[in-house]
Parts: C-alpha cells; sequence; structure tokens
C-alpha cells in the first residue's frame, strides 16, 4: 500500500501536478519582488529629483514642506518682487498699486464785489493837527489868507471837493486848535495856523465831496460851531441811508473831529453837508470848516 501511493504521487511523464503548482508559485513571487523593486527605484527617484529641484532654487525660493519653520527672510504671503526687466518672480503674484487719483481741477470762484461802506463816528481833536501825516492821499485846509483862501496837498490825489454851499462865508484866525502840514500848495509849510472859515443862519453852511475808488476810505472831517446847533449829513451818491449827527453849543464855540469810513465804486461820491440847524444868537450863530484829510 505504502509503495502503491509512491508512486502515484512521484513525477510523471509531465512531472506531475503538484511540481507545477510550485513553479507557478515561484514565479509570482519573482514578479511581486520586481514590482516591489520597481515602485521602490521609482519613489527613491522622484524624492531625488524633488530634493535637488529644491535645492536649485534661491533658499528665499524654495517651497518649505508642510509643518517646517518658515526660513527667515522675506516674510510669507507678501506680494512679488517684480526684476528690473519688469517680469514677477516665479511662484510670487506681483505687487497689486492702487491706482493713482485722477487729479480734478479746483472750482474756480469769481470774486464777490465790496459793497458799499458808510460810518460816522467822533473823535477828539488835538492840540495841533498834522494834516500831512492824517492825509496820505490828500488834505484841504481853509481861510489861511481869507475867506477865499485854500491850500491842498502837493501832488495829492485831489479826491476832496468843495461844492460850495448856502450862505456868505467868513474867515476866523482864533480856533481852539492849529493845524501845521509840511507838503502843501499853494502854501509849501504852516507850523501853526489856527484860521478857519464859517457862515451864519440857519439852512447856510458847506457841502463838500470825496470821490471814490473802490477801496475803503477813511475821511477826517475837522468841524465847529459857535453859538449854534450844526447837522453834518453822510450819504452815498450809490444811495442808501444817510448817516446824521450834530454837534451843539449855545453859550460859544466848540470843534470836533468827524471819523468818516467810505467805500463806493470808482465814479461814485461820498457827499457831507455841513449846515447850521439852530442858532443861538440872533447875530450870527454859526458853523465853521477848518479842514478834511483823506487816507
Amino acid at each position: 500500500m505504502a509503495d502503491d501511493q509512491v508512486r502515484r504521487i512521484g513525477p510523471g511523464p509531465s512531472g506531475g501536478a503538484t511540481t507545477r503548482t510550485a513553479r507557478h508559485r515561484k514565479r509570482r513571487r519573482r514578479r511581486a519582488l520586481a514590482s516591489l523593486t520597481a515602485l521602490t527605484c521609482l519613489a527613491a527617484l522622484v524624492s531625488y529629483l524633488n530634493v535637488g529641484g529644491d535645492r536649485a532654487l534661491p533658499a528665499e525660493e524654495r517651497t518649505p514642506s508642510p509643518g517646517a519653520p518658515t526660513v527667515a527672510g522675506r516674510p510669507t504671503g507678501l506680494p512679488a518682487e517684480v526684476t528690473e526687466a519688469g517680469v514677477a518672480s516665479p511662484g510670487l503674484r506681483p505687487r497689486q498699486r492702487t491706482p493713482s487719483p485722477t487729479p480734478t481741477a479746483a472750482p474756480t470762484t469769481k470774486p464777490v464785489p465790496a459793497g458799499p461802506v458808510l460810518t460816522v463816528a467822533e473823535a477828539e481833536v488835538p492840540a495841533t493837527v498834522d494834516l500831512t501825516a492824517l492825509g496820505g492821499r490828500d488834505w484841504v485846509h481853509w481861510g489861511l489868507h481869507g475867506p477865499d483862501s485854500e491850500v491842498r496837498k502837493r501832488g495829492g490825489s485831489l479826491e476832496i471837493r468843495d461844492e460850495g454851499g448856502r450862505g456868505t462865508r467868513a474867515s476866523i484866525d482864533t480856533n481852539p486848535e492849529s493845524f501845521r502840514w509840511r507838503d502843501g500848495t499853494p502854501v509849501a509849510a504852516v507850523g501853526a495856523a489856527m484860521t478857519s472859515v464859517y457862515t451864519c443862519g440857519v439852512g447856510n453852511g458847506f457841502s463838500l465831496a470825496v470821490a471814490g475808488s473802490g477801496q475803503l476810505r477813511t475821511v477826517r472831517l475837522f468841524v465847529g460851531v459857535w453859538m449854534a446847533r450844526g447837522r453834518l449829513d453822510v450819504r452815498l451818491s450809490t444811495g442808501g441811508p444817510t448817516r446824521t449827527v450834530r454837534l451843539e453849543d449855545p453859550h460859544t464855540s466848540h470843534t470836533v473831529q468827524w471819523v468818516v469810513r467810505f467805500r463806493v465804486p470808482p465814479g461814485e461820491k461820498l457827499l457831507m453837508s455841513w449846515v447850521v440847524e439852530r442858532t443861538f444868537n440872533s447875530d450870527c450863530g454859526n458853523v465853521g470848516l477848518q479842514a478834511v484829510a483823506l487816507r
């Protein structure tokens, strides 16, 4: 029986079924080993290429592996640096610049023309009035050599105009204050003139005008009364309200300085009327006119 079994499993003419199975298993093992070897070689090659390629880049451009610390130098996430040729470095985005705003022309505004101005104020009269100092543009003094005598600023603007008035003019030389100048014509210089002109009677007086230039001007009017009430009416030729002020002395003489500030366009005028409103002397209550200075 044992000999019978040995003969039955021993190799036959074709090597037997057991031998063929063994050879088939050996071939599968060799194929698996070859595939594993090929995969191992391929993985090694890929790893080598990655390491070698990364080393070929500058240190600041190598891509860090996940979890690895960032290399010191340029911070991550910044815009790309642009080369001299204007091409961004590989792998980085070009810098995004905010476009410059389009310049807009400034709005043009037309200058607003200055409107008319008119103010009147009272001021003290100094003991000596210096017309040269006060009348930078023009000045006029009355009565130096009689009722028709008039001295003006030499080279002045001629903007002060005597436009007459009602009543007969007379001159005096007993003013409480004196006047001086160093740039007059026809009298060049005077150190202390106490002269002026006057007119008597209600409604009589003087009319004066000052030409406008479009600029703010200051007029200083020196006047007086003797036993009378004088009324000064000031207005602009362009229209508008009249400014009225009064000076009164029932017993003797009194002088005042009226400071008038005004502005009117060229061709227009400041108009001043200085008249007797009431008298306290039946013979000759009057108003007097001494000088006008313009700055």
